[in-house]
């Protein structure tokens, strides 16, 4: 039965997550809070979804100055349009003026492999804030990934089924997400219910 198999891999994957690396993800933000210092949320796909949904909860619950690229579609389309996919994030943060102060939380299933062309977009940005002195953290499904290999904290979400890895690291870094929003280090104000 789908329905039961589905659910074992989603309590491996609960059991085997990494929490240390959860928690000094949750170390990180709190640091770039401090500093006076921006997150920026990156993702494609329903990793784009997710990074809208998350830009709220941190900006709402821990007072972290937070954005994505992703929020405004006029500017995303019209820098794919005019500049192209491949640096539609970089340069957004460029104009942003992304410093040493700031923080990217790429949310996606592989995390850029200039290889095979894929994510590309990520790979840029992830090159842009390495060289402005800017964290790089992630919550990704794949280890191999460039954002996995070049991260400073990244979340890998462990594979269990390789012909799932796409939902079930989309539906962890909502679960990834929602712990660091109420980690007590980070979480300001309460949620309703």
């Amino acid at each position: 039965m789908h329905v039961e198999a589905f659910l074992r891999e989603v309590q491996e994957i609960a059991r085997n997550i990494d929490g240390a690396t959860v928690e000094r993800m949750a170390a990180e933000l709190a640091s770039v809070r401090d500093r006076g210092g921006r997150l920026f949320l990156l993702g494609v796909g329903g990793s784009a979804g997710n990074c809208s949904h998350a830009v709220n909860d941190f900006r709402k619950l821990c007072g972290i100055e937070t954005y994505s690229p992703i929020d405004n579609v006029s500017e995303l389309t019209a820098r794919t349009n005019d500049e192209g996919w491949d640096t539609v994030f970089s340069g957004w943060l460029e104009v942003s003026r992304l410093n040493k102060n700031d923080a990217l939380l790429i949310f996606s299933v592989g995390g850029g492999d200039a290889a095979r062309n894929v994510s590309i977009n990520l790979i840029r940005a992830i090159e842009l804030a390495k060289a402005r002195g800017a964290r790089v953290l992630g919550i990704v499904g794949r280890s191999t990934g460039y954002t996995a290999l070049n991260g400073d904290v990244v979340v890998v979400i462990p594979e269990v089924n390789p012909g799932r890895v796409t939902p079930l690291s989309e539906g962890f870094q909502g679960i990834v997400w929602h712990c660091l929003v109420s980690h007590p280090i980070l979480q300001q104000v309460k949620t309703k219910w």
